[in-house]
């Protein structure tokens, strides 16, 4: 169904939740009655609540492919809390009550800040046998994030959406669906954040304000109403929630985010081996090559063409030997050739490992290959014999793989997927044993595949970080692969939209991310391939990716002008690769994606707590002290300006120190007296738009970690490792802290030995005590032996344009970057250095 209607029913409601008639309390919630229906609310944190509703009594089966078993079993003791009007129970940090008169189900923080409110009206509804509508209140200043790979703006409110999984090549900014069904809603009202999970892998519907002003909904045809709340305040315990809920994404191989160069496709052998050849020899830093399916033998998945790559196991090596990482698509659509000795065919009918029709017999559908049969993933034993097919590709050295068309997408027919009554069958631990219908299984299908070849390099190479790339997936999908944003567009409307669509993705669990730099479909500009490789390099995967049929977009393509800045800005990727595998590792363990909005590290960045975002949709964080801020209308000639949250901010490229900013947003901006003021205040953030430059800043209290340049994260870089100290306005605070912070972690990069104590992390500060600033690394923990011996410290904001060491540390000032500097030698024990200004 649309999106933006209500079912057919919606005439009248088969049942509706309009009022308790029992209630018993639980050690960890409440469990009512309304007639014939049971709803079931318990706390499975103080933080983290869990509903569902039975229409008929009894509730759905308790079992999920997104939330963690250990996640969906937890419970916290709650405190019955009840009125004449209302049941409900308390936690240490939530008050949750039922309306008798009307079942609407209302959560507030302790300080009575409503969470989440149904409306009253008509909070769950059914429709036929088992289609339902919740219906949620909608605060006015109420925002909406996260979804998945959605188009449109970065905030949801004002539009609706389908979860369905869809090959949409040629997506425009209204198209829906597209690749990802995430049922995660990330919300934001006045600084306080929360989130809502529906765990229902149906065709599910969502729209925001568009049926009522005051109100936004989910609907579903069919399955479970199970859905989870999670409260913040914060963004980042939001975020952290989530990652408890559905899982961590896993550290990945740095070689992952380094620079990517893809295309399809790069055939024959000589081709790939050339791309190598040229990013090398004009010094562009590069980690990965691509393989799309024409290194295939008339594109069947697990095999090579012995014609265009008859070395192919020591091409794979050759690249190694290089520092480049090979990464092989392998779609799951398998050719349909008996009798024809093609394994991953012969031995999945052996096994019975593919997907029926409703009488029994195979289901048969044309892709690339041309008839192919798809593996039933949701069989644990299919997924194990999926992920032994990976063992050749392995031992030949191939480093990850890309699992692509696993919508699914299917060619020839107007759904572009399999027929709605294609029989899956159920045989996974924690699920009753079943056959299901595609249109429950459809929102998996893909997740279920990435999980199979995730845990087959798991298999073959147990110490090995596994990388696999998606393009469908379902909640929880980021456990096992990173993603991008799918077959996008060479326009520049394209890439002002992928901003958007990364930090939503990221929101939704996707952290590790990127788009086709360039654009898939069409040839770029040459300006408008520059621009998107300088953002690339501020995002978590930057691969440059091209059509069959286009102009190629390597870096070099358009001239040596146009490759210089281009290489200029994938170096500095590699210089900032400290703190981007800092941050990736800090993203592993606290939910909290590499690239976000504003908002998430600056939630009252505004007088009146909105999202800053809204008033800088362009501008993104990476990582926790960077803030990249391009063009609005990336092809737009006009002067734009930068918002930044009101604090002290670095120009990351100068070293200059900006003055700070007054809380002031583009509402206050209507006001003739404010505008002429902050148009005064905001003339150095005032930004002509130029081909070489993107516009990046630094906040204060930074230290950030930079390396010596390396032409790939597998080469050992030569020097010390610098710390560039950003100094705040003013110096401690009331509190005490330290101003300055900031860290640095390293591993091999490739193994699990990080698990095992082979880590090294590094803590950095910095005091400021009158003319003079302290920069202190604490004691290294862990077990592994970094390339540095040294720090050479860069110290920002200072007040003067001279400087000295303290206790013989020889210091000067560099003008040009408006830094003092010092060089000191690091055991790792601890070292300490005073740096005066004169």
């Amino acid at each position: 169904m649309p999106a933006h209607a209500a079912p057919k029913e919606a005439a009248r409601a088969a049942l509706t939740l309009d009022r308790a008639t029992g209630s018993k309390g639980l050690e960890n919630g409440i469990e009512l009655r309304s007639g014939s229906a049971v709803m079931q609310i318990t706390a499975l944190r103080d933080d983290v609540l869990r509903v569902r509703v039975g229409p008929a009594g009894t509730l759905p089966e308790d079992a999920s492919w997104a939330v963690l078993p250990e996640a969906r079993t937890a419970k916290v003791t709650v405190t019955a809390s009840n009125s004449g009007n209302a049941v409900g129970f308390k936690t240490a940090k939530l008050i949750v009550s039922v309306d008798r008169a009307t079942m609407a189900l209302k959560v507030t923080d302790l300080d009575g800040h409503v969470i989440d409110q149904d409306e009253p009206g008509r909070p769950v509804e059914y429709y036929g046998d088992k289609g339902f509508r919740v219906t949620k209140v909608s605060p006015p200043d109420e925002h909406y994030f996260a979804l998945g790979d959605k188009m449109g703006p970065l905030d949801r409110r004002n539009e609706a959406f389908t979860m369905w999984n869809t090959d949409a090549f040629g997506f425009q900014e209204s198209t829906d669906p597209i690749y990802k069904s995430i049922p995660f809603v990330f919300t934001f009202n006045e600084g306080r954040a929360a989130g809502l999970f529906l765990d229902n892998t149906w065709r599910t519907s969502w729209e925001f304000n568009k049926v009522q002003r005051d109100a936004w909904s989910f609907t579903a045809p069919n399955g479970p109403l199970d859905y989870y709340i999670l409260y913040g305040p914060d963004p980042k315990q939001v975020l952290s929630n989530w990652a408890w809920l559905v899982g961590h994404s896993p550290l990945p191989p740095k070689w992952s985010l380094g620079f990517q160069q893809s295309r399809y496709s790069y055939y024959p052998e000589s081709e790939v081996r050339n791309i190598a050849k040229h990013l090398r020899a004009d010094h562009i830093p590069a980690d990965v090559i691509w393989l799309d399916i024409d290194y295939q033998q008339d594109n069947r998945p697990f095999t090579v063409d012995q014609q265009r790559f008859s070395h192919f196991e020591q091409m794979v090596k050759d690249l190694a030997a290089d520092n480049f990482s090979t990464v092989a698509i392998v779609d799951l659509h398998v050719a349909k050739l008996p009798n024809a000795d093609y394994k991953a065919y012969d031995s999945g009918v052996a096994g019975d490992h593919f997907v029926k029709n409703p009488d029994g017999s195979t289901y048969v559908g044309t892709v690339w290959p041309g008839l192919s049969v798809f593996p039933d993933f949701t069989q644990a034993s299919t997924r194990e014999w999926w992920g032994t097919l990976f063992s050749t590709f392995m031992k030949d050295g191939v480093a990850g793989f890309w699992n692509d068309m696993n919508e699914p997408s299917v060619f020839n027919v107007p759904s572009k997927t399999m027929p709605d009554d294609v029989q899956h069958r159920i045989d996974e631990p924690g699920f009753q044993k079943r056959t299901a219908n595609h249109l429950e299984m459809h929102n998996v299908f893909g997740m279920e595949n990435i999980r199979a070849t995730h845990d087959g390099m798991v298999q073959n190479a147990p110490n090995m970080r596994p990388f696999v790339m998606t393009r469908a997936s379902y909640a929880g999908g980021h456990r096992y692969a990173a993603t991008w944003t799918g077959d996008n567009s060479s326009t520049w409307n394209h890439l002002r939209m992928t901003t958007p669509m990364i930090e939503n993705l990221g929101l939704s669990g996707f952290a590790m991310v990127g788009a086709d730099v360039g654009g898939f479909a069409g040839t770029p500009q040459p300006d408008l391939l520059t621009k998107w490789l300088e953002i690339g390099a501020f995002q978590p995967i930057d691969r440059d990716h091209s059509a069959k049929g286009t102009a190629y977009q390597e870096p070099w393509v358009s001239g040596v002008a146009q490759e210089n800045i281009r290489r200029r800005y994938i170096e500095e990727r590699y210089r900032l690769m400290p703190y981007l595998y800092t941050t990736t590792e800090e993203m592993t363990r606290t939910g909290v994606p590499i690239v976000r909005p504003i908002f998430v590290d600056f939630p009252d960045a505004t007088p009146d707590k909105h999202p800053m975002d809204l008033d800088a949709a362009s501008e993104f964080l990476f990582g926790p002290d960077i803030l990249v801020a391009p063009a609005p209308y990336p092809d737009e000639l006009d002067d734009y300006y930068v918002q930044l949250p009101p604090i002290t901010w670095y120009d990351y490229w100068s070293g200059e120190k900006l003055p700070p900013l007054p809380k002031m947003s583009s509402r206050d901006l209507e006001q003739p007296a404010a505008k002429e003021e902050m148009a005064r205040l905001m003339e150095h953030l005032r930004v002509t738009p130029s081909v070489d430059v993107l516009p990046v800043y630094v906040r204060e209290g930074a230290i950030l970690p930079i390396a010596p340049l390396t032409q790939s994260t597998k080469e050992t870089p030569q020097g010390a490792l610098t710390l560039r100290v950003y100094l705040p306005q003013s110096g401690p605070n009331e509190s005490g802290t330290q101003p300055c912070a900031g860290s640095v972690y390293q591993d091999d990069g490739v193994t699990l030995n990080y698990k095992k104590g082979e880590f090294l992390r590094e803590q950095f500060s910095c005091t400021v005590s009158g003319d003079t600033v302290t920069v202190k690394a604490a004691a290294r923990e862990g077990n592994f032996a970094p390339w540095w011996h040294a720090l050479h410290i860069e110290v920002y904001g200072g007040p003067s344009t001279k400087a000295e060491g303290a206790d013989g540390t020889l210091a000067t000032y560099n003008a040009e970057r408006h830094a003092m500097l010092a060089t000191v030698p690091d055991s790792g024990k601890g070292v300490e250095v005073a740096l005066k200004y004169e």
